[in-house]
């Protein structure tokens, strides 16, 4: 290859058009990132040739670095204007064009008509030599910007709302602004014709940019792959595209047939959009391209090596059928993009919003996908929905139990290679028999008895996160539901209340006895104590008393919560307790609710029954042991931290464990619940209690993979984050 430092005018001022191929990426630059700071060099260099006198002795304006571009020169191309094909920056020249095209433009109206020609002629070819109207412009872009790239060069019309909204049209915009307003266009016309020359002089002659031209044998893709844009790094997405399409170019297959039937779709704002993956905004192609990497490869595929993890899964070049992989990548993409219309009583309607969504436990999402990949006569739609109802199941009783979640990438690859084995026609028996002989404490499958021991006195309330723990309510009122009900789904987005409010001590005190304060506080937070309402509903429940006779002796209300159920709620599990509790509500009326519960649980979720032959003594059992068969003591080892826990705070540390915020905000009265009893004196005496590394709170928190930030002694909070 061939590297030579040119001006605009060199690589503009000659009849020549800049094409950047269709598999490239769409323009993506914006006025933050791009277009500001370049606006802001130029003018730099502007005013250094305003303000520096031409002639013998004087130094000349320095010049300023735009970056590097990769050029090729196609074989076969005919005609006048001279071809090349951008390999790399076609973002630069992009841009490049819009602000030449905007100064010109400024230019003609307050400037010279001379100055205006000279930028004139570095964005249009002559149109007498032209076979096609494309031909006029210095860089033509990929399909998806050719329309809105016409309407900013030409500025012939006001362009519709889409083209409006566009990238290139807004950056030309930006340009035009810019410009106007640094000339000062609306004050001395002299002035602003001599400011508008040297802007002239500083884009045609002290700009300046690398441009690498290849020549025959020059391997495109790994020159590519070597460059960066400036302040916009590539996707892995446009990586892989342009290599999978360097390939099919340098094979002379139909490079615009394949882009337009596989990959055109994926070309959109809506693969480009960033979406949340744990605490990081991550394009929607790149995660999908995670998931479908795994189902390909079948083995741990790094988030940050996903073009090296590619590259590495294509076959030898002579074994490559390029057709197929992008029908079968494209294929995938369609499943991937379709999750979101598949009805919500459907298994794989359930399985995304339960699992995906209210769990957050996408690492799954391959399994759905190679589930997803089969016509119906290869896997036929009860295996499939077996197999999805069994990996739910597995994962719901984990989380109600408390168990650990951190094994599940190795068992999600390790069930990936099972199916792929046995193949697509018996998914379902293979799912539900994998996970069913799984022994180890981070993989097996509770039993029916271990839900309702974690569950009968569970603080779900504070042991859950809320997304989890509102699914589990909303599946619990669907069940109630039948075919006779209005509406089999429950509405989404309720808030979670508790029938005995939280702060039950302000209005049900009546006849209260010690033992009867300490059972409501043990039940308070269980499931049983837990209902949907209507987040206007929620507020104004709030502590009031359980009838209206109630509310009203003690001044808090004319009436009572279960008045205000009745009035207002629609749901079935609220129905039931105006049915079941006229009269009041309590310890007796929340333990039946929560056993009631805990028996749909499971037959929401069931288990096969040789799941109850193999689960092994969950570590939360081990816990409630006789503390003579507990040892006081245990070494808990994480990365980089080694610490010996006093069983007082090991509860503490499991359930941290199990939690996937990045951030947790609790009070310390919240912790107390977890642990099951009283924190240190300490811990509200000093807020450097929370911050040292030596008492066992602390010890504990750092086993659990947090550390204590934000500690507030009067309002009794800490704020957990993970380190």
């Amino acid at each position: 290859m061939q590297a030579h430092t040119l001006t605009p005018t060199a690589i503009f001022g000659h009849q020549v058009r800049h094409v950047v191929p269709l598999f490239q990426r769409p323009y993506v630059w914006n006025e933050q990132d791009q277009w500001v700071p370049l606006w802001e060099d130029v003018a730099r260099v502007a005013e250094d040739v305003l303000t520096t006198p031409a002639g013998y002795g004087n130094l000349p304006v320095a010049p300023h670095f735009l970056g590097a571009i990769v050029l090729d020169q196609p074989a076969g191309s005919s005609g006048y204007v001279t071809m090349r094909q951008v390999i790399d920056g076609q973002q630069r020249l992009t841009t490049l064009q819009l602000m030449l095209n905007a100064a010109q433009r400024v230019a003609a109206q307050h400037g010279s008509a001379l100055h205006a020609q000279a930028l004139q002629v570095l964005v249009r070819n002559q149109p007498e030599i032209l076979q096609n109207p494309s031909e006029a412009y210095k860089v033509w872009p990929t399909d998806r910007d050719q329309e809105a790239f016409r309407a900013a060069m030409d500025g012939d019309g006001t362009p519709d709302a889409e083209l409006a909204g566009s990238a290139l049209v807004r950056g030309h915009d930006f340009f035009v602004r810019a410009i106007a307003e640094w000339a000062e266009v609306t004050g001395d016309p002299d002035k602003a014709a001599a400011r508008l020359q040297a802007l002239a002089q500083a884009l045609r002659d002290h700009l300046k940019l690398v441009v690498i031209q290849l020549e025959p044998g020059d391997n495109a893709q790994v020159i590519f792959e070597s460059l960066n844009s400036r302040g916009m790094p590539l996707l892995a997405a446009d990586l892989i595209k342009n290599l999978v399409f360097q390939i099919a170019q340098a094979r002379q297959l139909d490079v615009a047939g394949l882009y337009r039937e596989h990959w055109e779709q994926l070309d959109t704002d809506h693969w480009r959009l960033r979406v949340a993956r744990g605490r990081q905004y991550v394009p929607r192609i790149d995660i999908f391209l995670h998931h479908w990497l795994i189902t390909r490869t079948l083995r741990e595929v790094p988030a940050d090596r996903l073009y090296l993890s590619f590259k590495e899964h294509l076959p030898a070049p002579e074994q490559l059928d390029l057709p197929a992989l992008l029908a079968d990548l494209s294929r995938d993409a369609a499943s991937y993009a379709a999750l979101d219309k598949w009805p919500a009583d459907s298994a794989v309607g359930r399985f995304r919003y339960r699992v995906l969504q209210a769990m957050d436990s996408a690492v799954v999402t391959p399994v759905l996908l190679w589930l997803l990949r089969w016509t119906d006569q290869e896997l036929p739609t009860v295996q499939r929905d077996k197999a999805l109802a069994a990996l739910e199941s597995w994962l719901v009783r984990r989380a109600l139990c408390r168990l650990t979640s951190k094994d599940i990438n190795r068992l999600t690859l390790d069930l990936l290679r099972r199916l792929d084995e046995t193949g697509p026609a018996t998914a379902g028996d293979v799912t539900e028999t994998f996970l069913a002989g799984q022994r180890a404490d981070s993989r097996f499958w509770p039993t029916d008895a271990q839900v309702r021991e974690a569950l009968t006195t569970a603080p779900v309330y504070r042991t859950l996160l809320r997304a989890r723990l509102r699914m589990v309510l909303e599946a619990v009122e669907e069940h109630r539901r039948t075919p006779k009900s209005e509406q089999p789904h429950c509405p989404r987005n309720l808030t979670i209340e508790h029938l005995l409010p939280q702060k039950w001590q302000t209005y049900w005190t009546a006849g209260l006895t010690e033992e009867l304060a300490a059972e409501r506080d043990k039940l308070l937070h269980t499931i049983g104590n837990l209902t949907l309402v209507n987040n206007k509903l929620n507020p104004s429940m709030s502590n009031r008393p359980w009838t209206d006779e109630q509310a009203q002796s003690v001044g808090a209300a004319p009436t009572g919560k279960l008045t205000e159920l009745q009035k207002h709620t629609t749901l079935k599990i609220n129905a039931d307790i105006l049915l079941t509790a006229p009269h009041g509500w309590d310890v007796e009326q929340i333990r039946q609710r929560t056993a009631e519960f805990i028996e749909r649980i499971l037959q929401i979720w069931p288990a096969p029954t040789a799941v109850a032959a193999v689960a092994p003594l969950a570590t939360a059992e081990k816990d409630k042991l006789p503390a003579e068969k507990v040892d006081e003591t245990e070494e808990e080892s994480t990365p980089g931290h080694s610490v010996a826990l006093t069983s007082k705070y090991k509860p503490l540390t499991g359930w941290l464990r199990e939690q996937d915020a990045e951030s947790l905000p609790v009070t310390f009265d919240e912790l107390e619940t977890v642990i099951g009893g009283p924190l240190a004196p300490s811990a509200r005496a000093g807020s450097g209690y929370w911050y040292s590394q030596s008492n066992s709170l602390s010890k504990a928190i750092v086993a659990g993979g947090y550390q204590a930030t934000r500690a507030q002694l009067v309002d009794e909070t800490v704020v957990l984050v993970r380190w």
